[in-house]
């Protein structure tokens, strides 16, 4: 029999293929599967919007939830001085001269959103009590948990609203990531640069939703005539 094989070797040949035929079969399989799993994960997840116009503001419901006192606001800090060429401000563990200048930028976008009813909060953090010093032309309140940015952020960010109150957060790119992980946002929308905020919006029944995000010089671009 063996002899047989040797001098005939055409069904050993025919096995090997057909082995590989299937093995090529099993993998294209996979490959569509794992595929699949991708697109049907990025189909899941919380998509962020880029809010930096007024229609998109409009549009995505945040002129109307902030009216309503619902919208949570995350603000990053301004450029980090002892990460930047740049010169700082005056204290190595705050922010530059320049990120000064984009807080107050993203400052006067905040004032036309209107801060009658906002409750605000920083992180203890230089870099954060100096970037809302310029955001608001004052010394605001500040909480440790601001800074902390563990996985219990999100519940203490959502605890922390007020009912029909605003809420404007000046925190860390790590507290801003863990929210956005609460929501679902995909782990390549996680990426705030600095002084860019997120819009979270808590409605009435507890569940908070992701309004979008803007990045610092997209404030400008908000104009006054908001319901217009």
């Amino acid at each position: 029999m063996l002899q047989g094989i040797i001098d005939n070797p055409a069904p050993l040949a025919t096995a090997r293929s057909q082995r590989w035929s299937m093995l090529a079969v099993l993998l294209t399989g996979v490959s569509a599967l794992l595929a699949l799993v991708a697109v049907c994960g990025w189909m899941n997840s919380t998509q962020i919007a880029d809010l930096g116009s007024v229609q998109q503001m409009r549009s995505h419901g945040v002129y109307a939830d902030w009216d309503q006192g619902s919208v949570i606001v995350l603000v990053r800090h301004a450029e980090r001085c002892d990460r930047s060429q740049g010169a700082c401000l005056n204290d190595p563990a705050g922010i530059t001269v320049a990120g000064s200048q984009v807080a107050g930028s993203v400052g006067n976008g905040l004032r036309r959103l209107g801060l009658a009813d906002v409750d605000l909060l920083a992180s203890p953090e230089v870099r954060t009590r100096q970037t809302a010093h310029y955001l608001f032309g004052k010394e605001i309140a500040t909480e440790d948990w601001l800074a902390r940015c563990n996985a219990d952020f999100a519940d203490a960010a959502l605890a922390r609203k007020r009912p029909g109150h605003n809420l404007v957060l000046v925190t860390h790119s790590g507290c801003i990531d863990q929210l956005e992980r609460s929501l679902g946002v995909a782990g390549d929308q996680r990426t705030p640069g600095y002084a860019s905020a997120l819009l979270v919006s808590l409605g009435g029944n507890g569940k908070a939703k992701v309004l979008g995000q803007m990045n610092a010089g997209q404030w400008r671009k908000l104009d006054t005539g908001k319901k217009t």
